[in-house]
């Protein structure tokens, strides 16, 4: 079977889009830093924050061998980790992913993104995920969360309908965010919740739950 990762069209793309990231972000993020939540917001809004080269590897092995259904991501950003996501969709030969973006101009050049990649199947939706994703079919096997960290939770309950038995959940950037998160971390690490859940070390660190009903 085929591994489009590392096809050059995809390979290439990927490796400039990484290389675009490690450009631009550090002076953003470093600009960001002790400005108030307007300022602050204004100069994210032109960040990448991707997710790491190993994570997205680690994204693609996660869709490629997960069940049949749908994948559903939030925080779309300038399109990497839907790139990886959506090769192993077309490599396994079924399913699409649907991702969103509160940024119209972040999704626009996703958006040309994938077209570079020649990768189909992408339902790209802009605008707030409480919103856009609303009305998720209920056939989700793999969920990636990678928005605004303070909606993993309400976004993950909103989708919990939406799950198959088994569906993989990962929530990127645990380390980076660790008190905004407690309350994600506290709710799928609750077995009564119906979670397995285990911290990954890859990147900022993921957390990998599997939904066991």
């Amino acid at each position: 079977m085929s591994a489009s990762l590392t096809e050059p069209r995809i390979q290439n793309l990927l490796k400039a889009l990484h290389a675009e990231a490690d450009r631009v972000d550090p002076p953003l993020l470093a600009a960001a830093e002790g400005k108030g939540v307007h300022e602050r917001i204004a100069l994210l809004d032109r960040a990448f924050i991707p997710v790491a080269e190993d994570a997205g590897r680690f994204l693609y092995a996660l869709v490629r061998g997960a069940a049949r259904g749908r994948v559903v991501e939030f925080g779309t950003s300038f399109g990497i980790s839907t790139i990886y996501m959506a090769a192993a969709i077309q490599d396994r030969g079924t399913g699409s992913i649907v991702t969103t973006e509160l940024h119209a101009g972040k999704a626009e050049a996703a958006r040309n993104s994938f077209e570079r990649a020649g990768l189909d199947g992408i339902d790209l939706r802009v605008g707030d995920a409480l919103e856009t994703l609303r009305d998720i079919k209920p056939d989700v096997s793999v969920v990636f969360l990678d928005g605004w960290k303070n909606l993993y939770l309400p976004v993950l309950r909103m989708l919990e309908p939406a799950l198959v038995p088994g569906a993989l959940i990962v929530a990127d950037d645990l380390d980076l965010f660790p008190d905004v998160l407690a309350p994600y971390l506290a709710y799928v690490r609750d077995p009564a919740n119906g979670y397995v859940s285990v911290k990954v070390p890859i990147g900022d660190a993921m957390e990998l739950s599997v939904r066991t009903r």
